[in-house]
């Protein structure tokens, strides 16, 4: 059998990514880890992606309500271990309890940047001459 080429991810990777993703939002709900900076942060996890073997998760996280997103992203990967024990009973049909590890999401950022570039003057004049000429 032929592997793909393709270096999209596959189904498999992605629905163990939403179960990870759940799992994850799960513990961070539930006050389960014992730190004052993660306690007092909202933590949102976007996405979780997957390793090709599955056996790293990679959570991309977006502390809401604070301006040093660092700190928190330090913290949870200060906890990674701890927080990969506590998602055993959620993800007991894997083989292998994949490694946790915590970066911050910056695609928020870049979609500001788009909506900010979109609505510049420069790009607003453009595109009202395209109307004109219709």
């Amino acid at each position: 059998m032929t592997r793909p080429t393709s270096s999209a991810p596959s189904q498999r990777m992605l629905r163990i990514g939403e179960q990870v993703r759940a799992a994850l939002t799960q513990v961070l709900q539930r006050g389960e880890v014992r730190d004052d900076i993660i306690a007092a942060t909202v933590i949102s996890i976007s996405e979780v992606r997957m390793s090709t073997d599955l056996k790293i998760a990679t959570a991309y996280v977006t502390p809401l309500g604070v301006s040093d997103h660092s700190i928190v992203i330090q913290a949870l990967n200060r906890h990674a271990r701890f927080i990969r024990g506590r998602l055993g009973p959620q993800l007991r049909q894997m083989k292998y309890m994949p490694e946790v590890r915590f970066r911050d999401d910056t695609s928020f950022d870049n979609y500001k940047k788009i909506d900010e570039l979109l609505r510049s003057p420069e790009v607003s004049r453009d595109l009202d001459g395209d109307n004109d000429e219709q």
